[in-house]
């Protein structure tokens, strides 16, 4: 879509230019909505769509503009996340959220190219780690909503309800319900530095095919899901077990020539991306507490990859 920010015209109305400026708030929020940044890219650009479809006066009505668009592009989430939800129980194998880069470590490969806009670079916080990402796909899509826009972009359960169409009180049981979950499923982070060390050894154990320190890196119900979304070989169920997860890394080191293990920042906290031959063929997140990796989300799905990869 040409926008008028593109063809320089903001430079001649300042209100195009304040309407473009939404674009991150409103990138981040339909990523963490839907948890796919492909999906996120195409509700925002819908959302636009909508905006300059209506006419001047139309626009010129509406009171709060960011306002207006963060309510159109969370409705055009809360559908897509009823859809997704049936695709996602036909995906071939686990269903993992896209994994995205350190902005520092971007690199173009979707249809903006080498002029990617710096806007489409997601924020990194607590809440767009992998593993409350894995949470958040547990819940119902109004639970998802609820909880994102009220918790994490802090809006009055009032809005909120304006925008899921019910009320503030069915709202506030949502988030409240959102909230529940994720407190059953947190465990104590470990600070970034150690979880660092924690990747870098299982990393160094990896390549060196050291089975015993692989299991001593791994805690001992740790489990590993992989998600190659049927297009290339993945594990379709999920391992468990410090053993299971040792060994599975071990043969994959094994048959694979030419691997490479790159530390790099995924979702936020360390993690590795896996190449063979120079070529990007796999990103891994991890969760570390007491010293120990508890969880191991490994993406192989190159639909998923497209941030990491050069096109």
């Amino acid at each position: 879509m040409t926008t008028p920010s593109e063809s320089g015209a903001d430079q001649l109305d300042p209100s195009l230019s304040a309407i473009m400026s939404e674009r991150r708030q409103l990138i981040n929020l339909a990523y963490r909505l839907l948890g796919s940044l492909a999906e996120a890219e195409d509700a925002v650009q819908e959302t636009y769509a909508r905006w300059y479809a209506m006419s001047r006066e139309q626009q010129e009505a509406i009171a709060s503009p960011g306002a207006w668009l963060t309510t159109v592009a969370s409705r055009i989430c809360l559908d897509l996340l009823g859809s997704a939800r049936a695709r996602r129980e036909r995906y071939v194998g686990a269903w993992i959220p896209e994994p995205l880069p350190d902005p520092a470590e971007w690199r173009p490969g979707r249809s903006e190219g080498a002029g990617a806009d710096p806007a489409d670079r997601i924020t990194l916080d607590e809440s767009i780690t992998m593993a409350f990402l894995v949470v958040l796909e547990a819940m119902t899509p109004a639970e998802r909503v609820a909880f994102i826009l009220h918790d994490v972009f802090r809006y009055s359960f009032a809005e909120v309800a304006e925008i899921v169409g019910r009320t503030p009180a069915a709202c506030r049981q949502l988030a409240s319900s959102a909230r529940r979950r994720i407190r059953a499923a947190q465990t104590p982070a470990a600070p970034t530095a150690r979880q660092a060390d924690v990747v870098r050894d299982f990393k160094q154990a990896w390549e060196t095919k050291d089975i015993a320190a692989l299991i001593g890196l791994l805690a001992p119900d740790a489990t590993m899901i992989a998600d190659g979304g049927g297009l290339v070989s993945a594990a379709l169920h999920p391992i468990e077990g410090a053993e299971q997860i040792a060994r599975y890394a071990r043969n994959i080191a094994g048959r694979v020539p030419g691997l490479t293990l790159l530390e790099r920042t995924v979702n936020g906290r360390p993690g590795l991306v896996i190449q063979q031959n120079g070529v990007t063929e796999g990103v891994m997140a991890f969760e570390v507490a007491d010293g120990r990796i508890t969880h191991i989300w490994g993406v192989r799905n190159p639909e998923k990859l497209r941030p990491w990869t050069t096109g």
